[in-house]
């Protein structure tokens, strides 16, 4: 069957938004049809999380966004001078255009706005200085426009509460010797904050025992690979953990390193990376600002849930960083499940809200890797081709280009070229730079825009 030719808009340009371009416009194409996508992200430039969520020190992620990169670029529009899909910058939905905007000048409106707030952690002291969200200080290392160029790193016993990648990567950040993060694409601002920092103990504190991480093998490896730093880890919180009787294969590989690393002797590094298990917080404590942290020491009981040993333990720490997982981005005008963080949906399909889809965490929460990113597209793309096969998609009470709406108001969007000036200017900046890198990011949003847009200044 042919589809009508279709215009959607996609809200969000990470993986979960791209992949969902991706699989509509070859879905398109393979019945014959024709689409125009247009991918509107708040940020000046392309990749949502994996350009501003993931440390900079994992090789891995380059091949990932080479990949987002080939999706964007894959698909030109049969006229010339237009693309099937479009990346549109610098726009925030709700601000610069509204959500019902887009729904009056497209069939269909795909929210894949992703979670990049700090899920809650309910215990007293939370709101002391010196107690971080892990979000914000990934969104510092890795140069996001929108928080502050400086960072408090003065605390020496650091406490880091997760057992999550997340939770990991903040972890290694901090421990790591900011000599080796010089040939990544860390901004200047953050290597000259980390070549300060005083921090000689991390502490990573996870509620249940070792054979529930929620770690994933590089991650962890890769946490045991960072050098002048010992990794400790404590014999008790191992009783009954047998790596031979996991769950699976990954996890039966993380307990092999794990227990590896507990037969490691101590090189007397100047700093310690600390793996503890058990640990559920009670209370961060501080005259003023965080001085230590409490917790209770944990088991499980007869029915697998967490139990309380009443044993209470309290670390001397400057500083919590709390890495216990994500909420979503709500979009103005749309539904949204405050206690879930969610939109809520049926498989992609929004509640009460015909023509309107959501995908990535913003449809399921924050969890999950890239793969089932993809998978979670192909399934929202599934129903929306299906809906507009049944007819069931109403034709957009607007036929202008939403650009054309941009413009009257004087927006400054980029463009996927202007992102292409922008992605050869920052590796021209790592080439040229005395440690070479790949590329050096440009941190401020109106530096961004002006790379990408010349002549046209971020509002």
């Amino acid at each position: 069957m042919t589809l009508p030719s279709l215009r959607v808009a996609i809200v969000g340009a990470g993986p979960a938004g791209i992949y969902a371009g991706n699989l509509l416009a070859n879905a398109v194409a393979e019945r014959g049809g024709r689409v125009e996508v247009d991918l509107f992200e708040s940020l000046p430039a392309p990749y949502g999380l994996i350009r501003y969520g993931v440390a900079p020190d994992h090789p891995r992620i380059k091949g990932i966004v080479n990949s987002l990169h080939e999706m964007l670029d894959a698909f030109p529009h049969p006229d010339a001078d237009r693309r099937t899909i479009r990346f549109i910058g610098n726009v925030e939905v709700g601000r610069d255009v509204a959500l019902e905007e887009l729904r009056e000048r497209y069939h269909a409106v795909i929210l894949a706005t992703g979670a990049i707030r700090d899920a809650a952690l309910e215990v007293p002291g939370v709101e002391l200085p010196g107690s971080f969200g892990a979000a914000d200080f990934v969104a510092w290392f890795d140069g996001h426009p929108d928080v502050a160029r400086t960072w408090p790193l003065d605390a020496r016993e650091v406490a880091v509460i997760g057992n999550g990648n997340v939770a990991l990567d903040v972890a290694r950040v901090l421990a790591k010797h900011a000599v080796d993060l010089r040939t990544t694409e860390v901004p200047d601002n953050v290597l000259a904050g980390l070549e300060s920092s005083a921090v000689t103990d991390v502490h990573v504190f996870g509620r249940r025992g070792p054979a529930d991480i929620k770690f994933t093998p590089i991650e962890l490896r890769e946490l045991g690979e960072v050098p002048g730093v010992d990794i400790v880890l404590h014999d008790e919180d191992f009783d009954g953990v047998d790596p031979a009787t996991a769950a699976n294969n990954q996890l039966k590989v993380m307990l092999r390193t794990l227990n590896g690393w507990r037969e490691r002797p101590a090189t007397g590094a100047s700093r310690r990376l600390h793996l503890h298990f058990w640990h559920a917080p009670e209370a961060i404590e501080g005259d003023g600002r965080v001085e230590s942290i409490r917790f209770s020491r944990t088991t499980v009981d007869a029915d697998g849930a967490l139990a309380s040993t009443g044993e209470v333990r309290e670390y001397r720490v400057q500083a919590v960083y709390r890495a216990v997982g994500y909420y979503g981005t709500r979009v103005s005008g749309a539904p949204f499940d405050e206690g879930r963080g969610v939109v809520p949906n049926d498989e992609g399909r929004v509640h009460g809200e015909a023509g309107l889809y959501a995908t990535g965490w913003i449809k399921r929460g924050p969890v999950g890797l890239i793969g089932h990113t993809k998978s979670d597209a192909l399934e929202t793309i599934g129903h929306l081709v299906a809906d507009a096969e049944a007819g069931g998609l109403t034709e957009p009470g607007i036929t202008g280009d939403v650009l054309e709406l941009l413009d009257e108001r004087e927006t400054a969007y980029t463009t996927w070229d202007g992102w292409l000036a922008l992605d050869a200017h920052e590796r021209a900046l790592g080439a040229d730079h005395q440690h070479v890198r790949e590329r050096v990011k440009v941190v401020p949003r109106d530096e961004q825009v002006a790379i990408s847009r010349p002549g046209v200044l971020a509002p």
